[in-house]
């Protein structure tokens, strides 16, 4: 199959990576972030989480940083909630792109220590989620699956599971008439390889054609943008990623382990295959080392260091 020719890239930096710093991140440092990130043209920036405080303290600021932000026209800001009460509080901030999404973890062990739910619990609260939407006009357009290709809790997960979990979630989107658009499939631990995205990839097409595929990949092992490029040859069109690498999965192994793709390495790699992304890949790279100070220690991204090729490629026909 053709590589797509553009691909759309959902910037989720700011929300993945200060939720897992230790050391805390000021309010105006993480507004600082996001605006610089809304002058590289993406199509959408996810801002924070709207999760309880007491159990996630780095994002305590949600609201002080959604309100301080300067949105730019054609970027849709969003935030991520985990139930009615965060989805009340992002929609008071009339400021952010509010969708509904309907999710599972494909490990039941995972699930256990991430929600404290069964998959069969989860499943089963779908309804109770449908009705909370719809009380507030909330849109509910994706479903999800994390730990789609594998946990450290539990191994590889079989793609005939998660393909089973699809299916009952739309059946349950269809009896309440939602206009599910996208499948959201995600790496949440750094498992897949070329071989099982292809697969999943495909079953998921196969079954169903009529809807867009979102991959969540991580870059735990290395692999992250083999993965992607897997994908690419499949024709799937969007990703999420984060600048610099910030971010991770604080289930996915050692302290240290990278997390997200890299952005700026995912719009090189596009570059240079012949993908358009429409993002600034200048700017985003000065973004990505104003991320690293701002966290105040490494982060995984590449071309951050080593540059970008067609930077290289100015400099030499300059020279020449």
């Amino acid at each position: 199959m053709a590589l797509p020719k553009r691909i759309a890239i959902h910037e989720v930096g700011p929300r993945e990576g200060m939720q897992i710093e230790k050391n805390p991140v000021a309010t105006a440092d993480k507004i600082r972030l996001v605006d610089m990130l809304s002058e590289c043209n993406f199509p959408e920036i996810e801002v924070t989480s709207f999760v309880s405080p007491k159990w996630v303290p780095q994002m305590a600021d949600a609201e002080e940083v959604v309100a301080g932000i300067k949105a730019r026209p054609g970027t849709a800001y969003t935030g991520i909630y985990l139930n009615s009460q965060g989805m009340v509080r992002a929609l008071k901030t009339n400021k952010l792109t509010v969708l509904g999404k309907l999710s599972i973890t494909a490990s039941e062990t995972f699930s256990k220590k991430n929600t404290n739910r069964t998959l069969e619990e989860t499943l089963a609260e779908a309804e109770e989620r449908i009705a909370a939407a719809r009380e507030w006009n909330v849109k509910i357009t994706e479903i999800g699956v994390m730990s789609a290709f594998g946990c450290n809790y539990q191994g590889d997960i079989a793609p005939e599971l998660v393909i089973s979990l699809i299916d009952r979630l739309i059946g349950t989107a269809r009896e309440n008439d939602l206009p599910i658009e996208l499948i959201q499939l995600a790496d949440t631990m750094g498992w897949a390889n070329p071989l099982s995205i292809r697969r999943l990839v495909g079953m998921v097409q196969d079954k169903w054609p009529e809807y867009k595929i979102n991959l969540h990949l991580h870059d735990t092992r290395g692999l992250g943008l083999a993965n992607v490029f897997a994908a690419l040859e499949m024709g799937v069109d969007d990703f999420d990623s984060a600048v610099a690498g910030l971010g991770g999965c604080p289930y996915a192994g050692f302290k240290d382990a990278p997390g997200n793709i890299v952005t700026e390495d995912l719009v090189h790699l596009c570059q240079e295959i012949g993908v358009e992304t429409g993002v600034d890949l200048d700017k985003l790279v000065e973004v990505a080392r104003e991320a690293e100070r701002i966290v105040g220690h490494p982060l995984p991204g590449k071309v951050m260091r080593g540059g970008d090729l067609s930077s290289y490629r100015r400099k030499l026909q300059t020279t020449v």
